[in-house]
């Protein structure tokens, strides 16, 4: 595949899509320690057909994002807490992690080399950054490998949702994305495979995503396909699930941060499937989606409009407002959560 050139790109219009950019950042990982970790230009990996990552699904990722500000410069968000994320994941997995240190620097080598690709500011575009981490090794019977591959990738990428900040339409499910006790909280690929087939069937159906319940009583609100859920309820609380099985979305515990600086109180707590009348408004939050208003939920096909089916509710907006400018440098946010990427 050639490599995406600038000129090629339509900034306004880029949708959420892989373009092969010149750069990425590759460790190897054998005879029990990290090699020095590069940038490359090589796209492709080369691994054995008994790796234990095509098998057993030995692999964790991670999702972040670059912002250009206004004066040119280029923001990370909160990239160690994707750097700590992803060394609970890789420990789930029984894999050596990637140093959380070199991970944060590995990020904004990745970002400065392809520095040109990173949307400008005002377009609402982002570069989206991959970081993933696969048992390379080879293996027949069931155990970790003994080679791994760091690797990040990026990409420029548009809204996640076709419809941008406009409310969209979930519908319960009756699959589970994640078992009680299993990989819920860690950010693997198994998680998002299963997730796939109940995903199309709500498309087709004519929603945006899914509603997953918990797996154990499929009463309480879990996640919101591949995003988590929060409701602002009348007497202005910002509540979110809580549940072993959930991805615990950096994104989320921002805006609980942020919600408190704006006068909600934030919960992490039970909610209830039936218990949506409490809230005035609601959404879906997380790297890719940031907000994405929920302007309904149908479950054992009665529906339940929040807000409204067409306008972002206000404190919602006023939310996504905040997180963005803080994320795009227009305004001040909380210490590190902005993380300046130095550009030759």
């Amino acid at each position: 595949m050639g490599k995406t050139q600038v000129t090629d790109l339509d900034w306004d219009n880029l949708g959420f899509a892989y373009h092969d950019l010149p750069y990425r950042y590759r460790a190897v990982y054998r005879n029990g320690a990290w090699e020095p970790g590069e940038l490359i230009t090589d796209s492709d990996f080369q691994i054995s057909e008994a790796a234990v990552a095509l098998h057993y699904g030995q692999q964790a990722f991670e999702g972040l994002k670059a912002y250009r500000r206004p004066d040119g410069g280029v923001n990370l968000f909160r990239p160690d807490q994707n750097a700590a994320r992803m060394a609970r994941s890789a420990e789930r997995l029984r894999m050596p992690a990637y140093p959380e240190d070199l991970f944060v620097e590995a990020v904004k080598q990745v970002v400065a080399a392809n520095q040109e690709f990173v949307p400008p500011y005002g377009s609402g575009a982002t570069l989206y950054l991959r970081p993933l981490l696969i048992g390379s090794g080879p293996a027949v019977g069931v155990h970790s490998a003994d080679e791994y591959i760091f690797n990040i990738y990026a990409t420029p990428v548009g809204a996640y949702y076709k419809g941008g900040l406009t409310p969209t339409a979930y519908v319960t499910s009756e699959y589970d994305r994640a078992a009680h006790g299993g990989t819920g909280q860690a950010k693997v690929g198994g998680n998002y495979a299963a997730s796939m087939l109940p995903g199309e069937q709500a498309h087709a159906a004519g929603y945006s995503d899914v509603v997953y319940l918990d797996p154990r009583l499929h009463e309480n609100i879990e996640e919101l396909g591949s995003a988590n859920f929060f409701g602002i309820t009348r007497d202005g609380r910002f509540l979110t699930p809580k549940s072993p099985s959930i991805l615990p979305s950096i994104t989320k515990y921002s805006l609980l941060a942020l919600a408190k600086e704006a006068g909600l109180q934030p919960e992490e707590t039970t909610i209830s499937i039936n218990e949506l009348d409490q809230f005035e408004e609601a959404g879906a939050m997380g790297t890719a989606a940031v907000i994405s208003p929920v302007g309904s939920i149908t479950h054992r096909g009665q529906k339940h409009v929040f807000y409204s089916e067409t306008a972002v509710g206000p404190k919602t907006q006023a939310l996504y407002d905040r997180l963005t400018g803080i994320q795009f440098g227009t305004e001040v946010g909380p210490a590190d959560w902005a993380v300046d990427v130095p550009l030759q």
